[in-house]
């Protein structure tokens, strides 16, 4: 085998084990963001059930505060009704 020969080779062997490499770790990068899109999805979904509780405990708040105040409205005024 010529000294030209397995230069070539060894570049060969280099360049192919070296795109092997790059695509596992490219797969392997792409699998681990998957995973964090889950994750981040599941969070996503909780913290929008958290706001959709907190937002009906506003309104009845609301409502028990507008409710409370018509009553006192009605106790300071009850000409007007």
């Amino acid at each position: 085998m010529s000294a030209v020969s397995k230069v070539v080779l060894g570049v060969s062997v280099v360049l192919t084990v070296s795109t092997v490499a790059a695509v596992h770790l490219k797969q392997a990068w792409d699998r681990e963001r998957l995973r964090e899109g889950v994750v981040r999805d599941l969070e996503r979904l909780e913290r929008r059930k958290e706001n959709l509780r907190m937002l009906e405990e506003q309104r009845l708040l609301t409502q028990q505060l507008e409710e409370e105040r018509r009553r006192r409205e009605a106790r300071l005024h009850p000409q007007d009704t």
